[in-house]
């Protein structure tokens, strides 16, 4: 969605150059209404739109669906990038950007969702941390809890590696496919995010200062207060 018919148009060739099937849509109301459908694999979502913005669009989106949103902002409001993370984008490319780029975020998210297996296996339990990923389904000490696509798929990857500490960088190499930036908050928006959903007056998702995350598998390994 994006208000700019001609970057919308470019946009379009390019990616259907590529392999995508794309529709445009340049109101803010009617792009909200076609990503609603569920006919969608991914939606490209621009801040700027007439009669509804990208913020509110994504708002009302996530409300209904975890298709996954990759959002357009202005590169020098950094503030929209994180108010995109906070309200459920999984990824953000800040205007102008290369063509080339976003095709390869969206790759990456396509590819992240093509890899999940076919017969996942039986459901994870760790530290009172359910998650199923056959019903891509997360609940914590019996109580469902609602979280995003990419929030499923962080959480799903520090559970399995649980004890242990993954670096910021080997996370976006593995869910993002590109390498962390000292300026890219994505990761530690979505982590806070999940800490927000997960954590009921203890800690389960540990910062290990200037490494990474660790999922923390008992109450000992939680940080101290």
């Amino acid at each position: 969605m994006d208000d700019d018919v001609e970057l919308g148009s470019l946009l379009k060739e390019l990616l259907k150059r590529e392999n995508f099937a794309v529709e445009v849509e340049y109101q803010g109301r009617r792009g909200l209404e076609h990503a609603l459908r569920g006919d969608c694999d991914l939606v490209v979502l621009d801040v700027m739109l007439p009669g509804m913005d990208g913020f509110e669009i994504l708002r009302q989106l996530r409300q209904k669906s975890r298709v996954p949103v990759i959002m357009l902002t202005a590169r020098a409001e950094d503030v929209d990038r994180i108010v995109g993370l906070e309200l459920g984008a999984d990824d953000y490319l800040p205007k102008p950007f290369n063509p080339r780029e976003l095709t390869a975020r969206i790759r990456a998210i396509l590819r992240r969702i093509e890899e999940r297996p076919a017969t996942p296996g039986k459901p994870l339990e760790i530290n009172g941390v359910r998650l199923d990923s056959a019903a891509r389904e997360v609940s914590v000490e019996g109580q469902r809890v609602e979280v995003t696509t990419i929030e499923f798929d962080i959480l799903e990857t520090l559970m399995r590696a649980a004890g242990r500490v993954l670096s910021r960088d080997a996370l976006m190499e593995s869910l993002y496919n590109r390498k962390a930036t000292p300026f890219d908050r994505s990761i530690d928006m979505h982590i806070s995010h999940l800490r927000k959903k997960l954590e009921r007056g203890r800690a389960l998702i540990k910062t290990v200062r200037g490494v990474g995350y660790q999922f923390c598998r008992t109450p000992e390994e939680e940080p101290a207060e």
